[in-house]
């Protein structure tokens, strides 16, 4: 019965992610409009990383990242060193999951943000920020 539950909640999430993602892409950019020029956004691929408790896996830690650099070059050179970025963050989404995630309690996502964009700006200096857009943790 909470698996069909977790399924139905779930499909909900799914169907409205793509509507939030549209809204904020609109608002974000493209209109030429003041600062418009300034913004230089690299998203990357969904990452899940293994949740280990007592030597076992107990579930899975789930995000998607958005990279804001600090002008066209930077954003250029971060879409081409995106394999070695991915591989940086999850490194350091690993450590993460193994010390601050658990089925007990919600995941620390301002503690999980210093954490990846710690790893990401010793690989990519030109990252001015790195943006959580999705976090979720379930119990497997």
């Amino acid at each position: 019965m909470v698996r069909r539950g977790r399924l139905a909640a779930l499909a909900i999430t799914s169907a409205l992610v793509p509507f939030l993602g549209a809204g904020a892409q609109a608002s974000g950019g493209g209109g030429g409009g003041a600062g418009a020029e300034g913004l230089h956004l690299v998203p990357m691929e969904e990452i899940t990383v293994p949740v280990v408790e007592f030597d076992r896996v107990t579930g899975a830690l789930r995000f998607k990242l958005v990279l804001e650099a600090a002008n066209a070059e930077a954003a250029a050179k971060v879409t081409t060193e995106l394999p070695a970025l991915r591989a940086a963050t999850v490194a350091a989404a690993l450590e993460f999951a193994r010390l601050n995630v658990s089925g007990l309690r919600a995941v620390d996502v301002a503690q999980m943000d210093h954490d990846l964009t710690a790893a990401i700006h010793a690989s990519a200096p030109g990252v001015s920020r790195v943006l959580i857009v999705e976090v979720g943790a379930n119990r497997g």
